[in-house]
């Protein structure tokens, strides 16, 4: 089945219309996903959204390709991205390795992997070796423990420097697009015009090629917390819980089921 984007077209969007991704963990909402999305990311925030954890740092490759292989097989249509979890690209061969792992087992178009010019010798090892990558700077919430909390950046020069350093390394590394988390507007809009390949924000303003949300987080499923750049569509806990109370009621009236859903 032909896939609606690959590598190629998503590089051509560049300055273009900007590129949609929601991020994916099932079949069943990859599916309801796929027609408005250009993108999939099957990301370690489901350690979150879906495990119930703090943070995404305890994800584990299996799970990522156990989701990935769900997801593909909702939207077979769908370029999707399995982010690479913490410590699975530490050096460059454990990170062909894994990498090459989730290309076996699973049909993901692309890997993520989180880090800027410290990370620049694996992405290009990976792009040699037939790995499509996309790459992601900026807040970094494998590090959030390291840094002590999720911290906006581009706040000072020697930050607004180092992110354009670590954008323009991760694109010369041979990154077909990148994502850039948690940065003042002005920042991430001067990163997405000093490089030639897509950058789709996410906390960093509307002046970037594209954005990502997480779906649980747009779809106001998850309600622990609610981000400072996240905009809720839908109010999905409170109709979820009305309609399962509905479902309730009338199991306990014996309302349900009545005799249209009755063999």
């Amino acid at each position: 089945m032909r896939k609606k984007h690959t590598v190629t077209t998503i590089q051509k969007r560049k300055g273009e219309e900007p590129l949609v991704m929601i991020t994916a963990y099932d079949a069943l909402f990859a599916k309801l996903f796929e027609e408005g999305a250009d993108i999939l990311l099957v990301g370690d925030s489901l350690n979150m959204s879906f495990a119930g954890k703090k943070d995404t740092v305890s994800a584990t490759l299996e799970q990522m390709i156990y989701h990935t292989n769900a997801v593909c097989a909702g939207a077979k249509e769908s370029f999707v991205i399995c982010d690479m979890p913490f410590g699975t690209y530490s050096d460059k061969h454990s990170a062909l390795q894994n990498a090459m792992e989730v290309y076996r087992k699973s049909d993901a178009d692309a890997v993520k992997i989180e880090g800027g010019a410290d990370k620049a010798d694996i992405v290009a090892h990976l792009v040699r070796n037939g790995i499509a990558v996309c790459g992601h700077i900026g807040l970094l919430p494998q590090s959030v423990r390291g840094e002590g909390g999720y911290k906006v950046k581009g706040k000072t020069q020697e930050e607004r420097l180092q992110l354009l350093k670590d954008a323009k390394a991760i694109e010369e590394a041979g990154a077909f697009c990148m994502v850039v988390e948690g940065v003042k507007t002005e920042v991430a809009k001067e990163i997405a015009q000093s490089v030639a390949i897509p950058v789709i924000g996410i906390g960093a303003g509307n002046a970037v090629d594209g954005q990502v949300l997480v779906f649980s987080d747009m779809l106001g499923l998850f309600e622990e917390f609610t981000p400072k750049f996240v905009k809720k569509y839908l109010n999905g806990a409170e109709a979820i819980r009305e309609a399962v109370k509905a479902y309730a009621n009338e199991v306990k009236e014996r309302s349900f089921p009545s005799k249209e859903h009755t063999y």
